[in-house]
């Protein structure tokens, strides 16, 4: 059981069958009354998201999540498929179970498969991914003084704010949890 008040982004809780898990929370203090808990949740079962509100000692049952790790193969029409590393099983996910992290993959990636009473919920991606510039305006000599940025295509295809000296060709390291480069990759 976990309390309202320990919840963290990326807990799982079970709320009458269904899997939730927590996006964001901030404790309130209330003027002259008890805090409170106010948290952003999303339905692992029908992807909605909602905001409620609980009392700091509401208790909530844990959800085992399982992780696996896996490699992606290969896109196969509307699925992904992948492999698990150890038993060498391949499993087919859709877009759905992927979610934001098919922006970030190319085949051969390695990821985190999570789920929960052997059925899939999605996948976990590492915090950075090396990616190479495949567009972008060629930088020139002396760009490295100002802090301005411009648009860059990487390799899967999205599109990340880049500093003037990154050319066509560089590898950079990306931060998946906010989509923004981090670095040239050495």
């Amino acid at each position: 059981m976990i309390d309202a008040g320990d919840l963290r982004p990326g807990n799982t809780i079970e709320r009458g069958r269904q899997l939730i898990e927590v996006l964001s929370f901030e404790h309130i203090k209330l003027g002259r009354g008890t805090a409170v808990v106010r948290a952003r949740l999303r339905n692992l079962d029908t992807g909605a998201v909602t905001e409620e509100t609980f009392r700091p000692e509401e208790r909530f049952p844990r959800a085992r999540i399982e992780r696996t790790a896996v490699q992606l193969l290969y896109e196969d029409g509307d699925h992904q498929v992948v492999m698990d590393t150890t038993t060498f099983d391949q499993f087919p996910l859709t877009k759905r179970q992927m979610g934001d992290a098919q922006r970030y993959l190319r085949e051969g990636e390695q990821l985190t498969l999570l789920r929960h009473d052997d059925r899939i919920l999605g996948v976990e991606l590492p915090i950075t991914v090396e990616l190479t510039v495949t567009a972008t305006d060629p930088g020139f000599k002396g760009d490295t003084a100002t802090g301005t940025t411009k648009p860059a295509t990487l390799e899967t295809g999205i599109t990340v704010d880049v500093p003037l000296f990154i050319n066509v060709g560089d590898r950079l390291r990306i931060d998946t949890r906010s989509g923004r480069y981090i670095e040239r990759a050495s």
